[in-house]
């Protein structure tokens, strides 16, 4: 048998100086049989006979790796006799070539002939790898955290990442014992698993119906598996494929993982069959449904059309209602005759509701929509229905500071003003006495169908105290009760629950001038005082302290006249004048031009002065008096003059002789 070395020359395994066997006949040394231990020998003899040397026969295509003492056996028995034996050809060796270059091939095609039929046998078949677009049936025998152990009836079992076969839910859909399509991928793990992939399989079958579908525009239906980032990945025939999150519905979508699992129409919009890439829209189909149904809808729209629409959206000012492919607006003063806090109180989104137009503008795309105008207005006859002072019954709705809204029926609500609750003056909030929910019973007070308007009254329900107050307080009477607030302006006493009397500041003492309550009375002490006036319908009482004592200034009046001279202290002074008590808790006025002695000098008046006055002005009903000090003065000049006209012989005086008398001349 011959071999050739990396040189392309001729090695002989046996008797390397035999001559070489005619073409086509068997050498004569090669025995009829071989056995594994003939061919041991024959290479244990070869190394001992020749030098060792490295050879390389090259072959096409061969990826199951060989030993390379097992490329210099002997050929086998089981070589067919039809293979030729090729002649010894003196073979050329090329001058100039490196040790590491590879053999010319080209110059002994029937020696590559022998040597790739040697090595081919004498290396084990390698298995047949199928193509990357190829579709193999595999059994599933484990499945694991991280992938799926799949039998292609290979000598290696392959690997299938779990990521997919998982479903909407992310568990695994197979089992151990089924059968699934897989496709084989490039290269091989480090166990020497190879890689295959599940959803290329399924792509490839599925790719028909997905290309038609693409080519022809047509929906396909898909399965949302799961929310990666820009989108969700959707199956479609067991293909995976990209739905943007942009193309998921007309509006943005928050949140996406509401989604998995749904089945979704879509539209595929991208296909690349050689990179395996789909990508679909749902919002192209929407787009079109919507513009079908605005087209329909345009033509039934008009002012006064009663349309039933949806409740797509709420905002604080109303409800978005659409209309199929148009969008109106219903505004919450066009949902209820009577009064709503919030559009929720009355519809929900996802609501069915019949509506009316009121108003359409063609070429803005803008409807104004109606639900209280599908049924009459309950207040064009509200007057007629709840007459005043009707007792009627309702349900609180909503409480505020000034009062309670009470629900009559659907659309009629009236009012119970905080002042209307309850004939104490004392409550603080309406919540006190009502709150929402509370059914009750109240007195129509009033009714404004043009405002859509109905006061109510609950205090009316019971007797007014106030109607029969005089009776039981008559005024001049003595009443006994707690002081209970105190303003600037008095101070108000409870005589009973819900009954109080205002002592006004200039009732609290005869002779103190009282500028807060305060100096007086504190809040809580128990006092006296006399009914001084009841203003039933004004619901006012007005008490007095003073009165219960003497009027000072009574009795002063009754023992004093104009042109008295008292004797009085300045108590303070004013840049008109200065106060004077001339009695017990009773103070006059001295007037700057008032306050001149006898010869025309202004006196001084300071805080604690005493000066002797007259009286010149006296005013009962206003409790005010009058003082001169220039009075005093020429009252005794006047004396004086009448005693010296009486004094002496009585003759007569002239006027000179007066004068000097006056100025102390004599």
């Amino acid at each position: 048998m011959v071999l050739f070395d990396d040189n392309n020359n001729s090695v002989h395994t046996e008797n390397s100086t035999a001559t070489p066997p005619e073409t086509g006949s068997v050498p004569e040394t090669q025995p009829p049989t071989a056995t594994p231990a003939d061919s041991e020998s024959q290479t244990s003899t070869q190394g001992a006979d020749t030098p060792t040397s490295d050879l390389s026969l090259e072959t096409p295509v061969n990826t199951a790796p060989t030993a390379p003492e097992e490329s210099l056996q002997a050929v086998p028995e089981a070589v067919p006799e039809a293979v030729p034996v090729p002649e010894a050809v003196p073979v050329p060796v090329p001058e100039a070539v490196p040790e590491a270059a590879e053999p010319i091939h080209e110059e002994r095609p029937e020696v590559l002939d022998f040597a790739s039929a040697l090595e081919a046998y004498s290396t084990p078949e390698p298995e047949t790898v199928p193509g990357e677009d190829r579709v193999l049936r595999g059994t599933v025998l484990k499945v694991t955290g991280s992938h799926v152990v799949v039998d292609i009836g290979q000598k290696s079992e392959g690997l299938v990442p779990i990521a997919e076969v998982a479903g909407a839910d992310g568990n695994p859909t197979v089992q151990p014992g089924d059968e699934i399509d897989v496709m084989i991928e490039k290269g091989e793990t480090e166990e020497g698993y190879v890689n295959l992939s599940h959803q290329k399989a399924q792509r490839l079958r599925a790719w028909d119906e997905i290309d038609h579908a693409y080519s022809e525009k047509l929906p396909i239906k898909a399965i949302a598996i799961e929310r990666i980032k820009g989108g969700l990945t959707v199956d479609i025939l067991g293909a995976r494929a990209f739905l943007p999150g942009s193309q998921v519905d007309l509006r943005p979508v928050r949140n996406l993982e509401a989604l998995k699992g749904q089945t979704l129409e879509v539209r595929v919009i991208k296909l690349n069959k050689k990179r395996g890439n789909i990508v679909v829209s749902r919002k192209q189909l929407l787009e079109e449904e919507v513009s079908e149904k605005r087209s329909h809808t345009l033509e039934q729209l008009h002012e006064a059309a009663v349309l039933t629409g949806v409740v797509k959206n709420l905002t604080d000012y109303g409800a978005f209602v659409d209309l199929g492919g148009i969008d109106g607006l219903l505004h919450i003063t066009d949902m209820s005759w009577g009064r709503l806090t919030h559009p929720r109180d009355l519809v929900q989104v996802g609501d069915h509701i019949q509506v009316k137009v009121l108003k359409f503008d063609k070429e803005k795309q803008r409807v104004s929509l109606g639900f209280k105008q599908l049924t009459p207005d309950p207040w064009l006859d509200a007057a007629e229905r709840y007459p005043i002072g009707a007792r009627v019954k309702g349900r609180v709705i909503s409480v505020t500071d000034y009062g309670a809204f009470i629900e009559l029926e659907q659309g009629i609500e009236g009012l119970v003003h905080v002042s209307e609750m309850t004939w104490s003056k004392r409550m603080k909030h309406p919540s006190k006495i009502l709150g929402v929910g509370d059914q009750v019973e109240a007195v129509v007070l009033n009714v404004n169908p043009q405002e859509r308007r109905i006061s109510l009254g609950l205090k009316q329900l019971e007797s007014n105290p106030w109607e029969t107050l005089h009776e039981k307080y008559p005024i001049g009477g003595v009443v006994e009760g707690r002081v209970r607030n105190l303003t600037d302006f008095g101070a108000f006493i409870e005589i009973e629950d819900g009954i109080d009397g205002l002592v006004h500041v200039s009732n609290l003492s005869w002779t103190k001038r009282v500028k807060h309550p305060s100096e007086v009375l504190k809040k809580g002490d128990r006092v006296k005082a006399q009914v001084l006036a009841i203003e039933p319908e004004n619901r006012r009482l007005s008490l007095g302290i003073k009165q219960l004592e003497p009027d000072v200034w009574e009795t002063f009046f009754q023992n004093h006249r104009v042109g008295d001279v008292l004797h009085g202290k300045v108590l303070r002074v004013a840049s008109f004048g200065a106060f004077i008590e001339i009695a017990d808790g009773i103070e006059g006025l001295c007037h700057n031009s008032e306050a001149t002695d006898e010869h025309g000098q202004a006196a001084k008046l300071e805080p604690g002065h005493e000066f002797d006055f007259k009286i010149i002005k006296m005013n009962p009903a206003e409790k005010k008096v009058g003082l001169s000090i220039r009075a005093v003065g020429e009252e005794a000049s006047r004396t004086e003059v009448e005693s010296y006209k009486h004094s002496g012989d009585g003759s007569s005086a002239t006027l000179g002789e007066l004068m000097s008398w006056k100025r102390g001349e004599h």
